[in-house]
């Protein structure tokens, strides 16, 4: 099902968590990869590289900041010189720091902006052009619970970025869905990931186990649970699908709502 063969998709955020899990989808469903990395994060996408390669899928990496514009659009043009094609983009880097509203200067507010919106935005950007030309694409994001569900204290700044998302992707859905383009946003909830264990900046791992024993999905999230996600999106299954923040997060939301 779903079907991705001789498609072309660019993953950010690629070296781990939902990242390389959605990577590596799309890579078993028939896609060809671009990996955009960024290896100050210190994650190393070998592994990921390996496993899809593994699949007879093709792929290659490439350095990337999702801050520059430069950047972003040296990935899409490597891309597109490499595969000829760009089919699906899914735009996942992300950063999360704590910092209470004392301590969130304009500098702290910036930088998260500037990966977890600014940089979805680049991403979309630079292969509007070349998906409106062919008349078809996928325009996908990594989202949150945090910001368009609920809360996230200390987390402002994080919050303000995964709800900008939710309009950029309505509004840019209305404009380019005649150009045969969909964007969508998956809205993950507690997902076991290098970034949600992070004990200083984010859940941790006991804060992790408490809410899978609290949710209604008795279990801890996982990566996969996105991929799968991202995987219906990118499909031409879902062709009727845009403008829609799909939320996977075992039901989390129920209960705190």
């Amino acid at each position: 099902m779903f079907d991705l063969r001789g498609q072309t998709a660019i993953v950010t955020g690629a070296a781990s968590g939902i990242g390389a899990a959605t990577t590596r989808r799309l890579a078993r469903a028939g896609a060809n990869l671009v990996l955009a990395v960024h290896s100050p994060d210190g994650h190393n996408a070998d592994a990921v590289l390996e496993d899809v390669r593994k699949v007879d899928a093709k792929a290659i990496l490439v350095e990337t900041d999702v801050t520059s514009t430069e950047s972003v659009n040296n990935l899409v043009a490597r891309a597109l010189s490499t595969y000829g094609r760009v089919d699906i983009a899914v735009a996942n880097a992300a950063i999360a720091r704590r910092h209470s509203v004392a301590e969130l200067d304009d500098d702290a507010w910036r930088t998260t902006l500037n990966v977890n919106l600014h940089g979805v935005w680049r991403l979309f950007r630079a292969v509007l052009p070349h998906m409106s030309e062919r008349g078809y694409g996928r325009l996908l994001a990594t989202s949150s619970v945090a910001g368009p569900f609920e809360a996230w204290e200390e987390h402002v700044h994080y919050s303000a970025a995964k709800s900008g998302i939710v309009g950029m992707i309505r509004s840019l859905a209305a404009e380019v869905g005649p150009s045969g383009i969909t964007v969508n946003a998956v809205a993950p909830g507690i997902i076991e990931t290098p970034q949600t264990l992070d004990d200083v900046n984010s859940l941790g791992s006991a804060g992790i186990e408490k809410t899978a024993n609290v949710q209604p999905i008795r279990r801890k999230g996982a990566p996969e649970d996105i991929a799968a996600a991202f995987h219906y999106l990118s499909s031409p299954d879902a062709g009727f699908v845009t403008g829609h923040l799909l939320l996977v997060d075992g039901g989390r939301t129920l209960l705190s709502a």
